[in-house]
C-alpha cells in the first residue's frame, strides 16, 4: 500500500465520519414546498387524496401520465376531466376546452391558467390577497354550512372579474378583504367548465384535519357520475425519472452523495500524470581555472621557473602575432618599436619584458622566482 493511496483512504473515511455525525445530529424538517406530488407526504403534497380519489369518485378514476394534446387523438365519449395544478402547455388547455365543448365536464384546480384560456372561460386574471388565513366558503344553499380554513400558507388567489355567464360556487373571506370568488362555474358548449383557484384543500396537511375531506367531496359532487380522467404528467414526469428512488429515501440519497463525492476525489487525485521523479542534473562547472591552478601550484612545487617563464613567453608571443599581427620570429629593435607603436607602452617596460623572454627562451639561463613574477607583471601590463 503506497502513501498516496493512504491519503485517499484518509481523507474519504474522514468525509464518511463527518457525515455520519451529521446524519445523527441533524433536525427533521419538514418540507412546506406545494409540490401537489402524488407520492409525496409532505404537508403539501398530495398522497393522501391520491389514496382516497377512487373511493371518492366511485373507482370511475382514471389516472392518464399523458399531456391532454397527446391523449385526445381518438373521439371519446363525455366523461369528467380532473387536472390538478399542473403545467400544461396552451395546446393542451385547448384540446381540455375542446372536449368540453363536445359534452365532457372539466374540475380545473389550479391557481394560474394561461390568459387567452381564463379570457375563453369567462374570467380575468387572479387577483391576490397575503392575509395569512383564509376561509373557503361556498355560495350554493346547500353548502352554506360547509367551509374550511386555510392556516398555511393559502395563495390568496381569487378571480378578479368573472363575466355575466359565469356562476359564482365558491369564495375566499379574508379578515381584512372583500370577498372575492374562488370557485366558478361555466357552460362551454355542450359541457361545463368547473375552476378553483385555490388547490391547496387537497394537499395532505388539510384533509388530514377532522371535517375537512367534507369540503373536498361537496367541490367534487358537482361532476356528474361519469369517468373521471386525471391528467397528472406533471406528477408522471417525476416518476419516471430514474434516480427518483434513490433520492426520496434519506439513506439511499446521502450514499449516493457519498459515493459521487468519492469518485470526484479519485479522478481529480488520478488526474495527475504519474511517472518517476525526474532527478536535478547540476550544469557542468567551468574547471578551467582550477585546472590552471592546478598546473601552477604543480610548478610552483617542483621549482621549476625556467619552464614556467618559457611557457609564460610563448603565450605571450602568441597573442602579439594575432591581435596586434606583429611577427615575433625576431626580437629585435625593430620587433620592440612595433610592439610600443602598437600598445603604447615605454620602450624602457618593453626592452626589460623583451629580456625576460629571452630569458625564458634560454634553456642555459639561470632563473629566480623573482624572475618570473616580474616577467608576468610586465607582460600583463603590456597586454592590457
Amino acid at each position: 500500500m503506497n502513501k498516496t493511496f493512504k491519503i485517499y483512504a484518509a481523507i474519504f473515511i474522514i468525509i464518511m465520519v463527518i457525515l455520519a455525525l451529521l446524519e445523527v445530529n441533524k433536525k427533521e424538517v419538514t418540507d412546506w414546498r406545494k409540490n401537489f406530488d402524488v407520492s409525496q407526504k409532505s404537508p403539501f403534497g398530495l398522497y393522501v387524496f391520491n389514496e382516497e380519489a377512487k373511493d371518492l369518485f366511485k373507482n370511475k378514476l382514471k389516472k392518464i401520465n399523458q399531456s391532454p394534446f397527446e391523449y385526445y387523438q381518438e373521439k371519446r365519449t363525455p366523461h369528467n376531466i380532473l387536472v390538478i395544478e399542473s403545467d400544461l402547455d396552451s395546446e393542451s388547455w385547448l384540446k381540455i376546452l375542446n372536449e368540453v365543448a363536445k359534452g365532457s365536464d372539466a374540475m380545473l384546480l389550479v391557481s394560474r391558467m394561461p390568459k387567452e384560456i381564463s379570457d375563453t372561460i369567462g374570467y380575468y386574471s387572479a387577483q391576490l390577497s397575503f392575509e395569512e388565513k383564509s376561509v373557503l366558503k361556498f355560495t350554493d344553499k346547500k353548502y352554506l354550512n360547509d367551509f374550511i380554513i386555510l392556516d398555511k400558507f393559502p395563495s390568496g388567489r381569487g378571480f378578479s372579474y368573472v363575466k355575466n355567464q359565469v356562476e359564482v360556487l365558491g369564495k375566499t373571506v379574508d379578515e381584512n378583504n372583500p370577498d372575492r370568488a374562488n370557485f366558478i362555474k361555466t357552460k362551454f358548449g355542450k359541457g361545463n367548465i368547473y375552476v378553483h383557484s385555490e388547490p391547496l384543500f387537497l394537499t395532505n396537511y388539510y384533509l388530514l384535519k377532522p371535517g375537512n375531506i367534507k369540503y373536498a367531496q361537496n367541490v367534487f359532487s358537482y361532476l356528474d357520475d361519469k369517468e373521471v380522467l386525471w391528467f397528472s404528467e406533471r406528477n408522471s414526469k417525476e416518476s419516471q425519472f430514474f434516480m427518483r428512488f434513490i433520492l426520496s429515501n434519506p439513506a439511499l440519497k446521502y450514499a449516493w452523495w457519498i459515493f459521487l463525492g468519492g469518485l470526484i476525489l479519485f479522478i481529480f487525485f488520478n488526474a495527475k500524470r504519474k511517472q518517476r521523479i525526474v532527478p536535478v542534473i547540476e550544469p557542468l562547472k567551468n574547471t578551467s581555472v582550477d585546472f590552471v591552478k592546478s598546473i601552477g601550484n604543480l610548478y610552483l612545487q617542483e621549482g621549476d621557473f625556467h619552464d614556467m617563464m618559457a611557457k609564460k613567453a610563448q603565450y605571450f608571443l602568441n597573442k602579439v602575432r594575432m591581435d596586434l599581427l606583429i611577427d615575433t620570429k625576431n626580437l629585435d629593435e625593430e620587433f620592440a618599436k612595433r610592439l610600443h607603436l602598437k600598445t603604447g607602452k615605454p620602450m624602457e617596460m618593453i626592452n626589460e619584458a623583451i629580456s625576460y623572454i629571452k630569458k625564458g627562451q634560454d634553456p642555459y639561463d639561470s632563473v629566480m622566482k623573482e624572475d618570473l613574477g616580474r616577467m608576468n607583471r610586465l607582460l600583463d601590463e603590456i597586454l592590457k
